[in-house]
This record gives structure tokens, C-alpha cells and sequence, in this order.
């Protein structure tokens, strides 16, 4: 059964007024009947989206040019990752493709993070913090997250690399990570609850021998760098905000090998790690709920 909640009361627009979607169509044209079924869901007491975090199509436009940024850096670092490395360089090399487009790293100052990508090495399990003297070596597995910001819209996703020879229990890791995800766009359908998703993605990691972190989630995105709904990856079936079209969230579970346990550092305040030294691994995609099922925005 779901818990109570508070609806966020929506602006009444009369049939003939401007839809509030910003599309210059007359409301009756264009979101009544979608705001007329949401309110059927709302009687049945789902929770559901408030218009805000709702993209309509000229806002997704500007959202995937950022995400053309978001991905020529994933790309660019696929192509020059290697061992003897330093995560600042990595830094440096979003720096340069950020800068080279006129679009900001959505990490820099962000509540005070102090860099422009965050690379999270082997038992780290995410926002690491890249420095010189981390420096990448044979058989590390590294996470590296970018978000950008381009005329104010935002882009986020984030994978995974092997440096050089990985052991077996690390490549099989990094592997059902990237396989979760998989499983999880299954369950990303318009009129369905975003547990649905969020709890198949955690069965699959249980089932593979694996834990999944339950303090840090997925988010959403594009209009602000974090934004309605948390998305939890270790939630039951049938819970959760009902995703609708427009709806754009990341997924983004972290999988650990050993215990789900974390702790963050002391020393920094940002850097996430496992409580028992095991490995982790995390892939982030950034995806649109569309009216037959999804598309992938940044990966």
C-alpha cells in the first residue's frame, strides 16, 4: 500500500487559455486530456508528477544539445583513459570540451565541490574528487560522472572504465552494473510506477550476488541538476511516482560487491566509500519518458 502524501496543488486553466506547457496551443488542444487522466490517478491516490519537472518538446531539444556535450566527454575519456593517468587530468580534459562548447560543468562549486567531473576509483562508490596524485593504475575500475549545464539545461550520465588487465570479479561487477540498467528501461513505460523499475534492478543485482546502496539514488534532471522524483533502486514493486511522458529522471544504481554499507569521508565530506573496501560500480543514464516507452537522452 502506498503511504500518504501531499499533492501539489496544480493553476486551473480554463479550455480556451494557453496550455501551461508552453506550447502555444490552446489548453483543450493540448494537455486537457493528459491533465484529465492524471486527476484519475490522483483519486487513486498515485503519486503523481507536478507540472514542473515536465518537458515539453522545445525544452528536450535543448536538453539533448547538452547531452551531445555529456557524451563527447564520456567518449573523449573512453578514448584516453589508461594507466599513469591522474583523475585531475581527467578534470582537465572535461575542462577543455566543456569550455570548448560555452557550457559549464554542472559539478563546479556545486554546494561546494570543487571540480568538474567526479571519478570514483574501485571501492569508491561515487563523487570522488579528481586530484593529482590519484593516479590510475592496472586493474583499477573507475566511475566517471559529467554533467553539464548549456544554456541552462542539464545533462547527466556517467560510466564505467577498466585500466588495462581487471580481474575477473571486477570485470563481472562492472558488467552486471552496466546489465542493470537493461533490466531496469524494461520497466520505464508511460502509466507505470517508477518502482516497478527500481525494484527489478535490484532483484537483478541480489540475484547476481551483489548489494545495491540504498542512501543515494537516481534523480531528476534537465530543467535543474536535481529535481523530482528520487528514484530508489531498492524500493518494492508497485511504489513510487507514476511516470508519465515528459517525465525525464537518471538511472544510476550503485552495485556493490560485497555489503551496501557506505560511509562518506571526513577529510573532503564528498567522497563516498563502501564500508567493508569491496569494489563498486555505476553506470548513469539520463532517460525521457515518451508515450510508448522511453528514450535514452545522455549515457
Amino acid at each position: 500500500m502506498e503511504h500518504s502524501f501531499a499533492v501539489e496543488p496544480e493553476v486551473k486553466i480554463g479550455r480556451n487559455d494557453d496550455c501551461w506547457c508552453g506550447s502555444g496551443k490552446k489548453y483543450k488542444k493540448c494537455h486537457y486530456d493528459f491533465d484529465a487522466k492524471l486527476d484519475e490517478y490522483r483519486r487513486q491516490r498515485f503519486l503523481v508528477p507536478p507540472r514542473r519537472i515536465l518537458k515539453n518538446p522545445a525544452q528536450i531539444e535543448k536538453i539533448r544539445e547538452s547531452a551531445k556535450i555529456n557524451i563527447e566527454i564520456l567518449d573523449y575519456v573512453g578514448t584516453h583513459i589508461q594507466a599513469g593517468i591522474s583523475t585531475l587530468e581527467i578534470d582537465e580534459w572535461v575542462c577543455a570540451i566543456t569550455k570548448k562548447h560555452g557550457a559549464v560543468a554542472a559539478t563546479l562549486n556545486y554546494e561546494g565541490f570543487p571540480r568538474s567531473v567526479c571519478t570514483s576509483i574501485n571501492d569508491i562508490v561515487c563523487h570522488g574528487i579528481p586530484a593529482k596524485d590519484v593516479v590510475l593504475k592496472e586493474g583499477d575500475i573507475i566511475n566517471v560522472d559529467a554533467s553539464t549545464i548549456l544554456n541552462g539545461y542539464f545533462s547527466d550520465s556517467s560510466r564505467m572504465y577498466c585500466i588495462g588487465e581487471v580481474s575477473a570479479d571486477k570485470k563481472r561487477l562492472v558488467e552486471v552494473a552496466r546489465q542493470s540498467l537493461d533490466v531496469g528501461l524494461k520497466y520505464v513505460q508511460p502509466w507505470r510506477k517508477i518502482g516497478d523499475m527500481g525494484a527489478a534492478i535490484h532483484e537483478f543485482a541480489v540475484e547476481n550476488g551483489y548489494s545495491v546502496v540504498k542512501q543515494i539514488g537516481g534523480h531528476g534532471v534537465g530543467l535543474e541538476f536535481h529535481e523530482d522524483p528520487w528514484v530508489s533502486y531498492v524500493c518494492p514493486r508497485n511504489t513510487g511516482m507514476l511516470m508519465v511522458p515528459g517525465m525525464m529522471f537518471t538511472i544510476e544504481p550503485m552495485i556493490n560487491m560485497g555489503r551496501d554499507e557506505i560511509y562518506i569521508s571526513d577529510e573532503d565530506g564528498w567522497t563516498v566509500y563502501t564500508e567493508d573496501g569491496m569494489p563498486s560500480a555505476q553506470w548513469e543514464v539520463q532517460v525521457l519518458v515518451t508515450q510508448d516507452g522511453y528514450e535514452i537522452i545522455s549515457y
